[in-house]
């Protein structure tokens, strides 16, 4: 039967199974237009994130998915009466020995998890999933195209909504870092004086005053289309100097990238999903951001400041508190800081979510993979969560930056705004 079949792809799980799971049968498709409706519609009555929607991830394939090799492996989980209980979209990748299977999109997803219904956790205990997991692991390599040496996940968020993630049952090992999510609540203004000191509101406002010298300072979304490329051009702009001062490579070179986001944020299918926003001091854009707005959530997932004489002001916090007053004003509840524990997101947010990470080896040929890839994995771990470690390794990354983006540092040090 073709994996892209309209119904589900395994008719009954009890035929498998012999039981184990009797109310749930599987489909998986290698298409995205052969679960479209299913997937678009419960994606707004599931638990899940943004970074597994329909359009999220049609666009990365469109831009970068496909231009790669890469092999979509949608898995859908139904129950007994045809309602969706789960959608976990995978994808299996041409590596240069092996094949991976991985989440959809996985490097460019600041979380990968599956969309789930809101009764699933009470419906399916972590012993059933396990059970039912390993049926889509048969189901896969059933498939020739879909056949794969190793398994990769990263990124798995422990907790999905209101829900445990099913996937932390698996074998997982602790990501290297967690995500940080601020609730909000009433207004800015009792907002910010809950988070912030007197003294530190004071150094903010003499911060700001200090900015405005250079001139008029505004705050402002950006919806029109050519606004929206400028926006994007110097955020990416923006953002490849902060990396070249890291000495970290400039992701936005990769094939597909900027057309990704781009896509993304002016697609009429897709841009409501889409925030991009700037602050302007002058005929300056001192910082520039692209978020994503789902459900009650506001989740920052890329931002930049501009080098120069305005950096020593902070353009960058200043934006983010104009995006964290832009958050409440529309009535959002949480405001995601996604992936990374920089103290400035500590100082912001009171939920930590724990983020991990899965290797296994599917074949011989896999298993060089996943044994340096899970090695990879905890040393990363080790280093950042060792302060004297990390700080080392951050101090010799910026000092070989010049050397490794030489254009780039340069570009820093000459075209700042305000210098």
């Amino acid at each position: 039967m073709p994996v892209d079949a309209g119904h589900p792809a395994v008719p009954r799980w009890a035929d498998y199974s012999r039981g184990a799971t009797p109310e749930l049968s599987l489909g998986i498709y290698t298409r995205f237009e052969a679960i479209e409706s299913e997937w678009r519609g419960f994606e707004q009555i599931a638990e899940g994130t943004p970074f597994q929607t329909y359009e999220w991830l049609k666009t990365w394939h469109r831009h970068i998915g496909e231009r790669n090799g890469v092999v979509p492996a949608i898995v859908v989980a139904r129950y007994a009466d045809g309602a969706t209980a789960f959608i976990a979209p995978f994808a299996v990748e041409p590596r240069r020995w092996a094949r991976r299977l991985c989440w959809l999109g996985q490097e460019l997803c600041d979380y990968n998890a599956p969309f789930l219904a809101r009764d699933f956790s009470q419906r399916v205990r972590s012993a059933r999933f396990l059970a039912l997991w390993r049926e889509v692991l048969l189901r896969l390599r059933s498939e020739p195209e879909l056949r794969h040496d190793w398994i990769e996940f990263e990124k798995m968020p422990q907790t999905i909504g209101g829900q445990n993630n099913p996937f932390v049952a698996l074998d997982v090992i602790a990501n290297a870092n967690s995500a940080h999510i601020a609730q909000l609540n009433g207004d800015w203004e009792t907002f910010y004086r809950a988070k912030r000191s007197s003294a530190t509101r004071r150094h903010d406002r003499a911060k700001r005053k200090r900015m405005a010298e250079y001139g008029e300072i505004s705050f402002r979304t950006v919806a029109e289309p050519d606004d929206l490329r400028d926006t994007l051009e110097i955020l990416w702009e923006q953002k490849k100097r902060i990396f070249a001062r890291k000495g970290i490579g400039d992701i936005f070179a990769r094939p597909g990238y900027r057309e990704f986001f781009a896509d993304f944020a002016s697609n009429p299918n897709s841009r409501h999903l889409a925030h991009v926003s700037r602050v302007d001091v002058g005929p300056a854009c001192a910082a520039a951001n692209f978020a994503i707005l789902f459900g009650d959530c506001y989740y920052h997932v890329l931002a930049s400041y501009c080098d120069g004489r305005l950096t020593r002001h902070g353009p960058g916090m200043l934006h983010l508190r104009e995006l964290l007053a832009h958050a409440l004003k529309i009535g959002m509840q949480r405001f995601d800081f996604t992936v990374g524990d920089e103290q400035y997101k500590l100082e912001w947010t009171d939920i930590r979510l724990p983020l991990y990470d899965y290797s296994t080896a599917a074949t011989w040929r896999g298993w060089p993979a996943s044994v340096a890839s899970i090695a990879q994995r905890h040393a990363k771990r080790f280093i950042k969560q060792t302060p004297v470690l990390w700080h080392l390794v951050c101090r010799m990354r910026s000092a070989l930056g010049p050397f490794l983006y030489p254009q780039s540092a340069q570009r820093a040090g000459r075209n700042g705004a305000g210098s």
